[in-house]
C-alpha cells in the first residue's frame, strides 16, 4: 500500500529532475534576504567567484574500455556507510528556508545516506535534532562565543547526543562585511552574545578541546599549508578546507586551489574534508579525486530546503548522486576508491565564474535581485 510519504516523495522527483529547477524553486519561495543570504559573500565576493573557478578550472581524464557495470558513489566514513562521500555542510541560520531548519536537513541526511553537522547558530539546537533524526549520522559544529566551562558543557552535550564528530570553526575570528546584506540594511547577528571569544582563540584552546573530547575534533576553516601541519601536529582528527563559501575573507584563493597543498601536508595522518562552490555531482568527483575524504555541502543544501523541505533535499542529493554516477562510469571507474589525481587536468574556465555559473540553464540572473 503506498504512503503518504511515498506519494509525496514520488511527487517530488517528478517535479525536479534538474538541480537547476530546485534552485529556480528556491528563488521563487524566497524574498531578496533570504536569497542573498545564500548566494553572496563578503565585500567585492572574489573569494566566492574563486571557489567556483578552482572548480572550473579542473577537466576530467576519462578511461574507456573498463566494466563500469558497477557504479556507485558510496563510502565509508567514520566506520559507518554513506551513499555519497557527502556532509551536509553546516550552515547557521536554516530555519529561514525550512521551518524545522536543523531537524530538516538531518532527516534529509539519514532518509538519503549522508552525513550532517549541525551549525551552533542553528535552530533547533542539539537534542532537538538528535530527536529528529536519531539514526542520522550527525556531526556538530561550534563557533566559540563563551569561555572553556562553556566549549565544554557544549561539548558534552554534542557527545552525550550521539554525535559522531565535533567541528570547530576557526575562520571567524573577525565578522566580515556582507555587502548585500549592508546596503539594504539588512543588518543579522550584529550583537551575538559572546562573540568577544572567537577572536581568542589560540592553538592552546585546540589542545585543551582534543583532550576533553572522546570523539574525532575537525578543524573547519583550514586554508594553507602551514595551518594543516599545525593542525595535525596538534592531533585533530579532520581538516575542514573551507573559506567559509566565500563569507570571510576577501580575496582568498578557492578551496579547490587550496586542497593539494593541505593533502600534502596533512600526508594522510588526519581525514580532509573541502566545500567551496561544489554544487554538481562532478564537483564532488573532483574534490575526491583531488585526495579529499569527503565533501561540504552548503549552498545546494540551502537551495533544497527552500525548495521543498526535507523532500526537496532528499532530491537534491538523489539527483547530485546520479550526476556522481554518471560520471564515475564515464571516467571509467566504478568507485570513488579508484579515483586519483590521474583523472585530472588544468584547464581554462570557460565561463565568469559565480554563485550560480554552474547551472547555464537557470533563467535568474543573479544581479537583477542585488
Amino acid at each position: 500500500m503506498t504512503t503518504q510519504k511515498q506519494t509525496s516523495a514520488t511527487a517530488t522527483q517528478q517535479t525536479f529532475l534538474t538541480l537547476h529547477e530546485i534552485i529556480q524553486k528556491a528563488r521563487q519561495k524566497l524574498n531578496h534576504d533570504h536569497w542573498d543570504y545564500i548566494v553572496g559573500g563578503t565585500e567585492t565576493e572574489t573569494t566566492l567567484r574563486r571557489n567556483r573557478a578552482a572548480l572550473d578550472a579542473l577537466a576530467f581524464r576519462p578511461r574507456v574500455l573498463r566494466d563500469v557495470s558497477h557504479v556507485t558513489g558510496g563510502t565509508t566514513f567514520l566506520g559507518r556507510a554513506l551513499r555519497l562521500p557527502v556532509i551536509l555542510a553546516p550552515v547557521g541560520s536554516l530555519e529561514l528556508f525550512a521551518p524545522e531548519a536543523g531537524a530538516a536537513a538531518a532527516r534529509a541526511a539519514g532518509e538519503f545516506g549522508v552525513a550532517h553537522m549541525l551549525s551552533s547558530v542553528c535552530e533547533p539546537g542539539i537534542e532537538a535534532v538528535q530527536q529528529a533524526a536519531p539514526d542520522a549520522m550527525r556531526l556538530f559544529q561550534l563557533y566559540v562565543h563563551g569561555d572553556a566551562a562553556w566549549v565544554d558543557e557544549i561539548a558534552a552535550r554534542a557527545q552525550d547526543a550521539g554525535n559522531a564528530a565535533f567541528c570547530l570553526t576557526v575562520d571567524t575570528a573577525i565578522y566580515s562585511r556582507r555587502e548585500r546584506d549592508l546596503a539594504k540594511r539588512n543588518i543579522r547577528r550584529s550583537a551575538v552574545p559572546g562573540r568577544e571569544h572567537q577572536p581568542k582563540l589560540t592553538w592552546k584552546d585546540v589542545d585543551r578541546l582534543k583532550s576533553k573530547l572522546k570523539i574525532p575534533l575537525i578543524l573547519k576553516g583550514i586554508a594553507t599549508a602551514e595551518d594543516a601541519a599545525m593542525a595535525v601536529e596538534h592531533g585533530v582528527d579532520m581538516v575542514y578546507v573551507s573559506n567559509h563559501g566565500g563569507r570571510q575573507l576577501d580575496h582568498g584563493l578557492g578551496s579547490m586551489a587550496v586542497l593539494p597543498e593541505v593533502i600534502r601536508a596533512v600526508n594522510q595522518r588526519a581525514k580532509v574534508i573541502v566545500d567551496g562552490g561544489i554544487n554538481r555531482g562532478s564537483d564532488i568527483v573532483k574534490a575526491i579525486a583531488a585526495g579529499a575524504d569527503m565533501v561540504g555541502i552548503g549552498r545546494m543544501q540551502c537551495f533544497g530546503l527552500a525548495a521543498d523541505g526535507t523532500a526537496g533535499l532528499v532530491r537534491t542529493l538523489e539527483l547530485l548522486e546520479a550526476e556522481v554516477n554518471i560520471c564515475l562510469g564515464l571516467l571509467g571507474v566504478n568507485t570513488m576508491q579508484e579515483l586519483n589525481e590521474s583523472y585530472l587536468s588544468a584547464a581554462t574556465a570557460l565561463e565568469p565564474s559565480g554563485a550560480l555559473s554552474a547551472f547555464p540553464l537557470l533563467s535568474i540572473d543573479e544581479k537583477s535581485f542585488y
